[in-house]
């Protein structure tokens, strides 16, 4: 049972069905008992509040009388009555399904259910709540909607005049109206201020004094080029709080003020939640030193629509070529409208492929899950420039001087296919392929001259001054000093790896002590290395200073570090470079003492080498004749930690769990090849293994079957129980990942036979038969889900038999019974992803019983959980059903906003099959408005689409629906 008191008051049943409460005093009693939340209300005090002044003859009796009427409307048991008086049963008052621990028939479930009740209110709450914590504001804008959806007028209009109500309609109002106040921020956020400057007039019309809605539509106002009616909104607030309450603005809307007459340019663009949405560049931990002009350089030739679209920086390893890149492209920002990614290439091996660079700019992007819904996606290269191609981006390739062939097919892919796309590039020797811009990055600018002044504007000086003011706190430049410091600049030629790398030995040296000393350093015949340029004799010499300066355990720490492809955290620190000799809890100290001599950089959590740090330390490790020991232990410990973290993928912890493996995926793929590389095919399929349901979750059906492909290739001896289940983890990719009906039933009946651990073998029971009735192996498919279902229930796996239920409805018309179950069980495990798919089965189920209220609600609450997951496609396809119903309830309007939404989100995530169903369905709400013009050129637009992504079938199937959709 569902009530709502956001509007009229009003019941459903658990179909979604409105149940009519009758009579004034009754509608009056129920709303009583919902304003006190589920909580005992006296009945002297129903009295009271039923009757204000004027209570009738046998009071008590005439109330008794409204109770039963009220329970022969809701259930008997839903109306209790206790000592301290009568009250609603809701959901918080029982042990609700997520409590359950011994839910075995779905019946258990419906009992739990069917007694407690939900109020909108809460559920408003909740939605606002999520929207709170969430991240991006796209994502907030949908939450926030959804929570404003829920209001169908004034709360508790019916009672509205009610003294018992006054109360909690004031607080709900203020709730309504702090939540369109977030919502609104959230579209500005969102680069939504046209519309949101002639929305909120009328709002703030209506709410004068409320500053923070004043101040979002002063802000919308600007950013629609509307500075004039900003300054005016602003005069009007002051005015009327200084008539109504003898006020003036407070300090914020006072600095809005200033900022829109001075026009400051921070406000011209979204917030910076905004920015999130399209980039991932780093924010800088310190400020860009002696840069300033190169940045400009570089920033002038990524202009769009100029004639260079691929830059090059290039340098010596420790110049400072990333940071400069870095820099360059966050200037670019407000140039490409669909953002600017860094994609980090240093932890991908010398041999990798073109489709391997094209998969990591993919996942930059954001794109697995779209990409995963192609079948047979072997040319990542061509996907990406298709995904891709009316997008204006730039892509910084940063590291490539490993893969100069692999990126040199990639660049000139995307050039030639995304007329607007621009690549910039660092790298130690460029590409050489047309239309490509070299630009040299040198050294830091040195010092020509010995007065003081003239000294500390040289690039280099600036550098190493904020270094050793960090390290050597109270360090300045002065007179005594400049000339110290001017040598020690000249002698490490402007290197900022360098300069960095020296700066901290201030806190023992004095800048003429440390001049001396690298003067007799580098006057020493042993540190002249043949066959390199003197710069970068210059960097290995300060490298080799700075190695020789550590102790033996800080040498032994640094170079086991290098085995990390892409940094790591201190667990994984203390696992790799701990061994007999040297304990894990000396690491934490001795990983500190590198941090503060500028050999390590630390990120967050993340320990990281620098390039040039990170080759000298491969280099000492081979020295070290310890390079296979480490490898071992690198390879070992992925291996555990992705099998430790796949635990959590089912549960409560699943987004940790993502982000664990998000953070750590460029690590597995090295253990991965270096497992390959060592024949120890063991680890290697350990790893695939661990990873399956990460890649799944993920989309990352690519790499999952190549990886998959590569492990149970590789030479080595492995368990072959382990090789039975990663041979069914492929055979459920390769079903996913094929042409619907093009793939075969995986023959020899049953592919997880051999599986030892019958938990394990009942789940790639469900993962293979999943595949085979989503390649059109219906039969087949079933029955494996069917075997599935019975292992799991026999292993007493919860999560499995949610699984296998939640598939089998969804294939079984009048199944609903096992779906309520499944998602009972989901619940109860904290799975999000299986919510997500009960929701989903629930949803399709009542479609086809004819629900359409509750298959409404259903697609409602999958769509939030799919914005929350990061599952696009499944996001449009909860928008197109959303559609879908509206225009068959012939609601044209709320159908063209939700396929506008499933537009856009199409289009960003390059879901070209989602494109099409949405234009379609724009086509549809506009012949029902009438507009037989748009309806053309929606479905024109279908058609195109259609040819020009490969997917003239599915579209042609969407036109084929073309008759006016049936009015409720």
């Amino acid at each position: 049972m569902r009530y709502g008191v956001l509007g009229p008051l009003a019941v459903w049943d658990a179909e979604g069905r409105p149940v009519r409460v009758p009579e004034a005093k009754v509608r009056a009693l129920l709303a009583n008992l919902l304003v006190h939340g589920g909580g005992p209300v006296p009945a002297d005090r129903l009295i009271e509040d039923l009757w204000p002044s004027c209570p009738p003859g046998g009071s008590a009796n005439t109330l008794q009388t409204k109770v039963s009427q009220l329970r022969r409307v809701l259930g008997r048991e839903r109306v209790v009555r206790e000592p301290a008086g009568y009250r609603l049963l809701l959901a918080d008052d029982v042990r609700d399904v997520r409590d359950v621990r011994d839910v075995r028939d779905v019946n258990d479930v419906r009992d739990v259910r069917d007694v407690v009740g939900t109020v909108d209110a809460l559920e408003f709450q909740e939605l606002a709540e999520r929207a709170r914590a969430h991240r991006e504001p796209a994502v907030q804008a949908d939450l926030f909607a959804e929570a404003l959806a829920l209001w169908r007028g004034p709360a508790y209009a019916d009672v509205a005049e009610s003294l018992f109500a006054r109360g909690e309609i004031t607080r709900l109002e203020e709730l309504r109206l702090n939540v369109v106040e977030d919502h609104a921020e959230a579209r500005l956020a969102r680069g939504e201020h046209t519309a949101l400057a002639a929305e909120l007039g009328t709002l703030v019309g209506r709410h004068p004094l409320r500053e923070r809605l004043r101040m979002t539509h002063m802000r919308a106002l600007y950013r629609a080029g509307r500075q004039g009616d900003a300054l005016r909104s602003f005069q009007d607030l002051r005015r009327q709080l200084a008539e109504e309450l003898g006020a003036s603005p407070g300090p914020e809307a006072a600095a809005l003020h200033e900022a829109i007459l001075r026009q400051e340019t921070q406000l011209a663009t979204p917030a910076v939640g905004s920015l999130s949405c399209r980039t991932n560049l780093p924010t800088p931990l310190t400020p860009l030193i002696g840069r300033r002009e190169a940045a400009d350089r570089v920033l002038a030739r990524l202009a769009p629509g100029g004639n260079t679209r691929l830059v090059t920086l290039t340098g010596l390893g420790g110049v400072g070529k990333t940071r400069l890149a870095v820099a360059a492209a966050r200037d670019a920002f407000g140039r490409f409208a669909d953002g600017v990614w860094l994609v980090e290439l240093a932890g991908l091996g010398a041999t990798s492929a073109p489709d391997d660079i094209a998969e990591r700019v993919i996942t930059t992007l954001g794109l697995c899950d779209t990409a995963a819904t192609e079948p047979d996606l072997d040319d990542l290269v061509g996907w990406l420039c298709r995904a891709v191609a009316d997008r204006r981006l730039l892509i910084l390739l940063d590291n490539c001087e490993h893969l100069v062939e692999p990126v040199a097919v990639l660049a000139g892919a995307v050039l030639s296919a995304v007329p607007a796309a621009h690549l910039l590039l660092t790298s130690q020797e460029p590409l050489d392929i047309p239309g490509e811009v070299v630009h040299p990055v040198p050294p830091l600018t040195l010092p020509d001259h010995t007065d003081p002044r003239a000294i500390a504007k040289a690039g280099a000086v600036e550098l190493f001054v904020q270094r050793a003011a960090a390290a050597a706190p109270g360090f300045v430049l002065d007179a005594d000093n400049a000339e110290a410091v001017a040598t020690i600049c000249r002698r490490l030629d402007g290197i900022p790896l360098a300069l960095e790398l020296v700066a901290s030995r201030l806190r023992t040296l004095s800048p003429h002590e440390l001049a001396a000393r690298l003067d007799d350093r580098f006057a020493r015949p042993d540190v002249r290395v043949r066959g390199l340029p003197d710069r970068q004799r210059t960097l290995r010499g300060m490298l080799d200073w700075s190695w020789q300066l550590l102790t033996e355990d800080e040498r032994t720490v640094l170079r086991r570090l290098v085995v990390h492809a892409d940094g790591c955290v201190m667990a994984s620190a203390q696992a790799v470079c701990a061994d007999a000799g040297l304990g894990a809890g000396r690491i934490p100290d001795l990983l500190s003492r590198l941090v503060d001599r500028s050999l390590v950089v630390r990120e967050g959590d993340r320990f990281r080498l620098l390039e040039s740090v990170a080759a000298y330390g491969a280099e000492r490790l081979v020295e070290a004749g310890e390079e296979t020991a480490v490898r071992a232990r690198f390879v070992r410990h992925c291996a555990e930690l992705a099998e430790r973290e796949s635990e959590r993928l089912r549960g409560p912890d699943q987004r940790c769990g993502l982000e664990r493996l998000d953070a750590e995926t460029v690590n597995l793929r090295r253990a991965l090849d270096l497992a390959v590389a060592q024949d120890t095919a063991g680890y290697a399929v350990r790893l695939v293994n661990a990873q399956a349901w990460y890649w799944f979750l993920r989309g990352r059906l690519t790499e999952a079957r190549r990886s998959f492909r590569t492990a149970l290739a590789a030479g080595g001896e492995s368990a072959p129980a382990a090789r039975v289940a990663a041979r069914a983890w492929l055979a459920g990719i390769e079903l996913r990942t094929s042409e619907p009906g093009a793939a075969a039933a995986p023959g020899g009946g049953d592919p997880t036979a051999g599986v030892e651990d019958p938990v394990l073998r009942a789940r790639l029971q469900w993962f293979v038969g999943t595949g085979l009735t989503g390649a059109g192996h219906h039969r087949e498919g079933c029955r494996l889900v069917a075997a599935g279902l019975a292992g799991a229930r026999a292993a007493r796996d919860r999560w499995g038999e949610a699984a296998a239920l939640v598939e089998l409805a969804s294939h079984t018309p009048g199944e609903d019974a096992s779906a309520e179950l499944g998602a009972a069980l989901f619940v109860e495990a904290g799975d999000r992803w299986g919510r997500l798919r009960a929701t989903q089965a629930l949803a399709l189920a009542a479609e086809r019983g004819g629900e359409r209220v509750r298959a409404e609600r259903l697609h409602r609450e999958g769509l939030l959980m799919a914005e929350e997951l990061g599952l696009w496609t499944e996001v449009v396809e909860a928008l197109i059903r959303l559609g879908r119903s509206a225009l068959a309830g012939g609601l044209a309007e709320r159908a063209t906003e939700l396929y506008e939404r499933a537009l856009s989100v199409s289009a960003e995530r390059a879901h070209s099959a989602g494109e099409i169903r949405a234009e379609v369905g724009l086509g549809h709400a506009a012949r029902l408005r009438g507009d037989l013009d748009a309806a053309g050129h929606h479905l024109n637009r279908a058609r195109a689409k259609s040819h020009a992504s490969g997917h003239a079938d599915r579209a042609e199937a969407a036109l084929a629906e073309l008759n006016p959709p049936p009015r409720a």
